[in-house]
This record gives C-alpha cells, sequence and structure tokens, in this order.
C-alpha cells in the first residue's frame, strides 16, 4: 500500500510541475486538471504495473499511453501544441519511472 501513496504523490508532484507553465500561459483550467490528474494516474500506474522494463522506459511507455486519448483530440485542435506536450511528457515520465523505480525493490 506505501507504494500506491509514493505513486499517487510523485504522480502529483509530476502534475504540479507541468501545470505551472500551464498556468503561466492561463489555459483553462479544464485542461490544467486535466494535465494535473493524467500525471496522478501515471504515478499510480507506474508503482503498481508490473512489466520487466527498465523503470525509466516504464514510466514514459505509462505516460505515452495513458495520454494517448487527449493527444488525438488536442492534435486535431491544435496540433502544434503536441510537441511541448510530447516533450514534457517524456521528461516527467522518464522522472516519474526513474523515482518510482528507484524506491521499489528490483523485480525478479
Amino acid at each position: 500500500m506505501k507504494r500506491i501513496y509514493f505513486g499517487l504523490l510523485i504522480g502529483a508532484l509530476a502534475g504540479i510541475i507541468d501545470v505551472i507553465p500551464m498556468l503561466l500561459q492561463k489555459l483553462s483550467w479544464d485542461a490544467n486538471l486535466s494535465a494535473f490528474s493524467m500525471w496522478v494516474v501515471v504515478g499510480f500506474l507506474v508503482s503498481t504495473i508490473k512489466i520487466k522494463l527498465n523503470a525509466i522506459l516504464k514510466g514514459i511507455l505509462v505516460a505515452f499511453l495513458v495520454l494517448l486519448p487527449c493527444a488525438i483530440i488536442i492534435g486535431a485542435q491544435e496540433p502544434a501544441s503536441l510537441f511541448p506536450i510530447g516533450v514534457m511528457t517524456l521528461i516527467l515520465g522518464s522522472g516519474v519511472g526513474f523515482i518510482i523505480g528507484r524506491s521499489q525493490p528490483s523485480q525478479p
């Protein structure tokens, strides 16, 4: 259970990091809440999914899989915004995976 709480905490921290530039750009609250909740879900999934991958790659994979449905909608409306979203997803996904991976014993 501690692993789940830690994953939620790291996801929430990643969400805050992701939302700060969005607040500076004065994006809508639904976009901010969507981004924040995505990272909380990513933190939960990275901390609970057992897949034989490097922790960083696991974080990136989970983050992009969770982003995919929203990316389709965003890409249809504002395709240029997909690049910075992808960069942040890559950076924060790898960070979430790394931090959660370091806190958990390695899987056999």
